[in-house]
């Protein structure tokens, strides 16, 4: 009996990703796009700040900018860069769209390695430990270290980028698209990373949502496997459980977080459990 119940669910499970598999086309709809033409521009951008004026080019006046606006803004823009904040978002969709919570996972081990990669190869400076602190305005902890590039911007990159990768409507590509840019200002505004730092995060993290999609098209076998999903599914609940305990230090940004955190839990548990409890209890097929 309790294996036929182990059985019943991970055919539950298995009918409901089959179901979200039908919904979304392997080919985009013209989303992948606009990826590249992002990367390019911020990569022009980015340059063109380096080239024409150094390294912490536009940082000054950038900051002095976002200090005219509300400091929670700010700090709940940013916090959608967090690792742990993109994870838990993904609860909201990874049953009803597998195909883009794969791409997802694809994009972000390749922006992992890009982030991580340059982050330790050159070790830059962020703003607090070369300017005065009278000099800027600092929202939140003052990290000092690995600057270059953003991973708060190569994360929101990736995150709204694989959004836009499989977006139907240019409004929706809009919307993910600005969230991104403002995510990566948002890193400027609080006062830990350079333009140029939000420019090449911005670039990596929209390739990398590019490539994860064109990969993922390609191999697209993990999308239905159902304890591989799984497996995913518990690092993303976790993920989003210590959102509930650690604001990253922005404290304006907490409770925004923590509903994030509830809501993704609540969702999860509620497509992966109950339902499937409540289907299998009846006999009844997803």
């Amino acid at each position: 009996m309790s294996e036929l119940k182990a059985v019943d669910w991970r055919d539950a499970w298995r009918a409901q990703l089959e179901a979200g598999l039908a919904r979304t086309p392997l080919q985009p709809r013209g989303g992948d796009l606009w990826l590249p033409g992002l990367a390019l521009v911020c990569l022009i951008v980015g340059l063109s700040l380096y080239l024409a004026c150094g390294y912490h080019a536009g940082f000054i006046r950038l900051n002095d900018i976002a200090a005219t606006y509300p400091s929670w803004v700010w700090q709940c823009l940013t916090v959608l860069g967090d690792e742990r904040t993109a994870f838990a978002l993904t609860l909201f969709f990874s049953l009803s769209y597998p195909r883009v919570f794969w791409t997802l996972i694809v994009a972000a081990l390749i922006a992992i390695a890009y982030s991580r990669g340059f982050k330790e190869l050159f070790d830059a400076m962020r703003p607090p430990a070369v300017l005065p602190a009278e000099s800027f305005h600092l929202l939140g902890p003052g990290h000092e270290r690995h600057s270059f590039p953003s991973g708060h911007s190569v994360t929101a990159a990736v995150f709204f980028g694989v959004l836009i990768y499989h977006s139907r409507w240019i409004e929706l590509r809009v919307l993910w698209l600005l969230l991104a840019i403002l995510v990566g200002l948002s890193r400027v505004a609080v006062g830990v990373h350079w333009p140029v730092d939000v420019a090449f995060g911005l670039m990596g993290g929209s390739l990398a949502a590019w490539l994860g999609g064109w990969l993922s098209a390609r191999w697209p076998g993990p999308a239905a496997n159902v304890a591989l999903h799984l497996s995913f599914v518990l690092i993303a609940a976790a993920l989003a459980l210590t959102l509930l305990f650690d604001d990253a230090g922005y404290h304006e940004a907490a409770w925004m977080m923590r509903l994030i955190g509830l809501a993704a839990l609540a969702v999860a548990s509620w497509q992966y459990v109950a339902r499937p409890l409540r289907r299998v209890g009846k006999g009844d097929q997803p």
